[in-house]
């Protein structure tokens, strides 16, 4: 689905930009030249996603031993620059045409060319972003944010040419051009931010390590304690290991099958887990551990 998704991105794309450039020709606006500008740099990022998608989901190999998960966040991060590298070729066009204003032509074909672009692009962005969410797929869900930036452009492009059109003030058409790259710089930032926070393994959420806990303590009954429970994402899976504490005298056979009841719960519970349980005797209780009920 997510790999389909992506391959959708591309298309997606390639027929947003060539209507937008269609708008553009009819119109002579900077504002919409500035939009399809931003629509190539669309395309580059939709063939990025699909390639980070793509080489995430291979298997993990001798050279990389815990999965390719981390390209879909390397991806994440390049669509943010993108991004930015989008919202400053619209700062150089507009103050370009706010030095030399000029007349806009064919106004309400332009316009009605840009908003059947934009709305294809809202419901692309839309189901992106669920779908990336709810797969875990960081690649995807900045597809869907860059996608999801390109139909603010849009609506600001559009504001900003009606009113110019409306006023006669040309100098809309470039101001509201640089307004909207205003908020296109801000939402790369965020991109950038989230996906160098999953690179540097930021430990999951609260809500998912409350959930981790609530399991291994429904699922530990002849364990004594845990401790040290770590945590972290990356892309589509989670990774979490903690020291279970049981009776010295315990058989290797009876510790493991409660590794492997906490283990099994964990991962119907929360798709995607990893889970590394450490087994220790009762003598390597820690300070600040969660004791458990013993049977």
């Amino acid at each position: 689905m997510v790999r389909r998704l992506a391959l959708g991105s591309i298309a997606v794309a390639f027929a947003v930009m060539a209507l937008k450039f269609v708008a553009w020709r009819l119109t002579g606006s900077v504002a919409l030249y500035s939009d399809a500008l931003e629509s190539i740099v669309n395309v580059v990022a939709a063939f990025a996603a699909f390639m980070a998608i793509r080489w995430a989901q291979q298997p993990a190999d001798a050279d990389h031993p815990f999965g390719h998960h981390k390209a879909e966040l390397l991806s994440a991060v390049a669509e943010g620059v993108l991004i930015v590298i989008a919202a400053l070729l619209i700062f150089h066009q507009a103050a370009t045409t706010i030095l030399n204003p000029h007349t806009i032509e064919q106004a309400g074909e332009g316009i009605a060319v840009n908003f059947v672009a934009s709305a294809i692009n809202g419901a692309w962005a839309f189901l992106l972003i669920r779908v990336g969410r709810r797969e875990r797929s960081p690649a995807l869900v900045a597809d869907g944010k860059h996608v999801m930036s390109d139909v603010v452009t849009s609506a600001g492009v559009l504001v900003g040419l009606v009113l110019a059109l409306a006023t006669g003030w040309l100098i809309l058409d470039p101001l509201l051009a640089a307004v909207v790259a205003v908020n296109i710089l801000w939402q790369g930032w965020l991109v950038i931010n989230e996906s160098i926070q999953g690179l540097m393994d930021t430990a999951l959420s609260d809500s998912e390590q409350a959930e981790v806990r609530r399991l291994i303590e429904a699922n530990a009954t002849g364990a004594l304690e845990y401790h040290d429970l770590k945590s972290r994402g990356a892309g589509a899976a989670r990774f979490v290991e903690f020291h279970l504490i049981v009776p010295a005298a315990m058989s290797v056979f009876s510790s493991h099958e409660i590794c492997d009841r906490i283990e099994k719960a964990i991962k119907a519970g929360m798709d995607g887990m990893t889970v590394v349980i450490h087994v220790e005797p009762e003598h390597k209780r820690k300070a600040g551990g969660v004791a458990l009920s013993a049977p």
